[in-house]
């Protein structure tokens, strides 16, 4: 186990960056390497010279996500309507860092804020028809959701643990009566679907819009072949009036889908929400409270 590093987690930094650079793939090495100015959490990512970034996971349990992404991306890339990550190359463990890493193509676009969406009800379009296009795509071989994909593409039951213990936690500050009917009607809307593929993070840092428009999808770390109901939690989360109805009709998921997405949102928003109540942290409250509310009041008029 490495140390945390000055610019991350797991000992990450500019001057790891190079080394890896300069000892495994060498024509790169005279490249200049910077943070990117918006990163994740499960990877850290730097900017190599003018055309590619550097994708280094942060912890053994997203070191799955490296395999899969090199292998299966040149395999969707050619069946979606925007661009996704293109691995130009893959680095091994070295110079003290632990795990696999990529290279990748740069991709242009910022991160779809609200602010950068010319047409939010058009955005939304655009993003439920990439979630129809990426389950369109042959499922032959694909990874079946699982602890790779932190369960995305099952059954959000896997989370019931969490949820009553949110569910117990939260009393107080959300209506955890109606809360725990849309959690039931969740667990009972089994998927009985055909497998599909799942991106399983679809969510603004994830999506890329160059002039107000989707451009590309990124980080497909929890994708894999399965249900997916949770690539609709975004209805709630960014989507909301005229967008979330457009998302809706656009994606055409059936009731049973939706109150599984239900489900994922509340989930997470709860999380999320308790986190945020141990910290003070008045924007994330009154985000996830938002989300909650609104996750509540779509359940009640299904």
């Amino acid at each position: 186990m490495t140390s945390t590093g000055p610019d991350g987690r797991a000992g990450i930094d500019a001057a790891l960056v190079k080394r890896l650079i300069a000892a495994q793939f060498p024509r790169w090495a005279d490249l200049p390497v910077a943070p990117v100015a918006v990163d994740g959490w499960d990877n850290r990512t730097y900017r190599l010279g003018d055309d590619m970034t550097v994708r280094l996971p942060t912890a053994a349990g997203y070191v799955a996500a490296v395999a899969k992404e090199n292998e299966w991306l040149p395999r969707l890339a050619p069946q979606l309507p925007v661009a996704i990550p293109q691995v130009l190359a893959a680095g091994i463990p070295g110079e003290g860092y632990p795990f696999p890493w990529s290279v990748r193509a740069w991709l242009p676009g910022e991160t779809a804020v609200p602010e950068r969406i010319a047409d939010l009800p058009e955005f939304a379009r655009s993003v439920a028809a990439f979630l129809l296009a990426l389950q369109a795509c042959d499922t032959t071989g694909g990874p079946a959701g699982g602890e790779h994909s932190w369960f995305r593409g099952c059954s959000p039951r896997h989370y019931a643990d969490q949820v009553y213990r949110d569910l117990r936690n939260l009393a107080g500050h959300i209506d955890t009566a109606r809360a725990a009917e849309v959690w039931q009607a969740a667990l009972a809307a089994d998927w009985r679907g055909r497998p599909v593929w799942f991106h399983g993070d679809i969510a603004p840092g994830n999506l890329l819009v160059v002039d107000g428009k989707l451009s590309a999808v990124i980080d497909f770390g929890t994708s894999g072949v399965g249900d997916p109901a949770c690539d609709l939690v975004i209805a709630w989360t960014v989507f909301h009036g005229d967008s979330r109805e457009a998302f809706r009709e656009t994606v055409a998921q059936d009731e049973s889908t939706w109150a599984r997405a239900r489900g994922w949102a509340l989930w997470k928003a709860m999380l999320v929400l308790g986190g945020a109540l141990d910290a003070g942290d008045r924007p994330q409250i009154e985000d996830n409270m938002r989300v909650i509310a609104e996750v509540l009041s779509d359940h009640a008029r299904r």
